[in-house]
C-alpha cells in the first residue's frame, strides 16, 4: 500500500466515522442494557465532559481496561505527586471501578471517547491535554489523528502488539506508519514488542518491561479474607482465573478427578467475565457439584465444591485463598492473560500453551521454575494433584515465582525516564502558577 493511498484510506476513516456518529447511539444503548456502559454518563462516550477542565497543565492517560487500569495506577500516582493534573478515561465500567478504588478523587475520571470524530473533537475541544498517555495496546486511529493535528504529544506506554495485530499491521506497512508517526515515543514491554513497532515505523522506541511488574500487589478485604480462611479452614484447594468459556468446566472437571485424591478439595473458579456466572452456575449444578456463590455472600460450607468468583475487583482475594493458580485464556482461548498477580502473591502458575500475550513475563516465569504449562485438562489434573500432593515442590514453585517477579522489576522507572522530557514541562509550569497562585 502507497503511502499517498494510505493516507487516503485515513481520510476515508475520519469521514466515514463522522457519517456514523449519528447511527451510534442505538448501539452505545445496548451495551448499556448489558452492563457495559455506564447509562448515566454515557454522554462522556460521545466526548460530553463530566467535569470541568481544572486551570493548569493537564495530562490525559487512557487505560482501556481492568489490566491497563492496574498497570499505569503506579504511574499515575508518581505524576499527580508532581502537581500535574490528570484526566484518566477507561472504556470500561469495570476498569472504571478499578480507577476508583485505587485513585479515588485523586484524578478526573472520564470515560473515553468513541473514536468518531465529532466525539474526539469536543473531548479534546474541552480538556485540551497538553499530553497523552496511552497504555498498552489502543490504537484508535481517529484519536492519534486528532491528536497529531493538535499537535499534542503522544507517548505509548507499555506497549504491547499481540501475533495477530503484528501480523495485521504488518500488511498495511503504509497505513500503521502513517498512524504511529504521530506517536512521540513509544514505551515498549519487550524487545519484541519494541522491534515489531519499529518496524512498523514507530520513532523512537525503548523497552521499559512489563509495568505490572512494578505494582503493588492486588488489594484485598482483610475481613472478608479472614471469613473465607475460616470457612475453608485446612482443606485442599487450587483456583482457576481469568478463565473463558470452557476453560471453567475443564476446571470443573479437574475437581471432579481429584476430589476422591485429595479429600475436602475446594476449586475456586474465577471467571473473566463475571455475567457467565448464572450459566456456569447451572452447568456446575447439572455436574451434581455445590456452589458458593461469591456475588451472593453463600457461605463455604464443608461439602462446597466450588466457590464461584464471580465479583469485580476481588483478584487479590481469591488468589490469597490458595497456593496454586491455573490463569486461564490459554487453554480454549489464545492470548493468555497476565500472570504476574499470581506470581507475586506466591501462588504456584499453570497455564495452557496460549500464552503469546504474555509470552516474556511466561517465559521468565518458566526458566525460574515458577510457572509450568500444560496441554489439555489431563495434564492440567496430573499438574494440580502433583502440587496437592508435594508440599515442597509447590513451595519451591512459589518461591520461584515471588522471586521472578522481584527481578522483573523497575518498568516503573524507565517509563518515567522515558516520560521525563514531555512530564517535564508541566511540572515546572505547575510549580509556577501554583507560586504565582494563578
Amino acid at each position: 500500500m502507497s503511502e499517498r493511498r494510505a493516507r487516503a484510506l485515513l481520510s476515508m476513516y475520519r469521514f466515514a466515522g463522522a457519517a456514523a456518529y449519528p447511527l451510534i447511539g442505538p448501539y452505545v444503548a445496548w451495551r448499556a442494557s448489558r452492563g457495559k456502559e455506564d447509562r448515566a454518563r454515557s454522554r462522556e462516550r460521545y466526548g460530553f465532559a463530566g467535569r470541568p477542565r481544572p486551570e493548569g497543565p493537564l495530562i490525559w492517560v487512557h487505560a482501556a481496561s481492568i489490566g491497563e487500569m492496574i498497570a499505569v495506577v503506579s504511574l499515575v500516582e508518581s505524576i499527580l505527586d508532581h502537581g500535574v493534573n490528570i484526566v484518566l478515561t477507561t472504556g470500561t465500567v469495570t476498569s472504571a471501578r478499578i480507577a476508583e478504588e485505587r485513585l479515588g478523587g485523586r484524578v478526573i475520571h472520564q470515560y473515553v471517547p468513541l473514536d468518531l470524530k465529532p466525539a474526539v473533537s469536543r473531548f479534546l475541544d474541552h480538556w485540551q491535554p497538553d499530553l497523552a498517555v496511552i497504555a498498552e495496546s489502543e490504537i484508535w486511529p481517529m484519536t492519534i489523528l486528532e491528536l497529531g493535528a493538535r499537535s499534542v504529544p503522544q507517548v505509548l506506554v507499555n506497549g504491547r502488539l499481540s501475533d495477530r495485530s503484528f501480523a495485521s499491521w504488518k500488511k498495511r506497512p503504509s497505513l500503521a506508519e502513517a498512524l504511529f508517526e504521530n506517536l512521540a515515543h513509544v514505551v515498549a514491554q519487550s524487545d519484541i514488542d519494541g522491534e515489531r513497532f519499529r518496524a512498523l515505523g514507530a520513532r523512537p522506541v525503548t523497552v521499559s518491561g512489563n509495568l505490572k511488574v512494578d505494582t503493588p500487589p492486588p488489594p484485598v478485604d482483610e475481613r472478608a479474607l479472614a471469613a473465607l480462611q475460616r470457612q475453608i479452614g485446612d482443606r485442599p484447594s487450587w483456583a482457576a482465573v481469568s478463565t473463558h468459556d470452557g476453560e471453567e468446566m475443564i476446571a470443573a472437571e479437574v475437581h471432579v478427578t481429584l476430589r476422591h485424591r485429595h479429600p475436602g478439595l475446594l476449586t475456586i473458579i474465577v471467571p473473566r467475565h463475571p455475567d457467565r456466572a448464572e450459566a456456569l452456575l447451572t452447568a456446575f449444578e447439572g455436574m451434581e457439584l455445590k456452589v458458593a456463590q461469591r456475588s451472593k455472600g453463600e457461605k463455604i460450607t464443608a461439602d462446597t465444591d466450588i466457590l464461584l468468583g464471580d465479583t469485580v475487583g476481588e483478584m487479590g482475594l481469591y488468589l490469597r485463598l490458595t497456593e496454586i493458580a491455573f490463569v486461564g485464556r490459554s487453554l480454549t482461548s489464545e492470548g493468555g492473560q497476565n500472570p504476574l498477580e499470581p506470581a507475586m502473591l506466591d501462588t504456584a502458575v499453570l497455564a495452557g500453551r496460549n500464552v503469546q500475550n504474555f509470552r516474556e513475563s511466561y517465559q521468565k516465569l518458566l526458566d525460574s521454575g515458577g510457572a509450568k504449562l500444560v496441554r489439555d485438562r489431563n495434564m492440567l489434573a496430573g499438574a494440580v494433584n502433583f502440587l496437592l500432593s508435594n508440599e515442597a515442590a509447590r513451595h519451591d514453585m512459589m518461591a520461584a515465582g515471588a522471586a521472578t517477579v522481584e527481578e522483573m522489576r523497575g518498568a516503573l522507572a524507565r517509563t518515567l525516564k522515558a516520560l521525563e522530557p514531555f512530564i517535564q514541562p508541566l511540572i515546572v509550569k505547575a510549580r509556577l502558577k501554583g507560586a504565582n497562585g494563578k
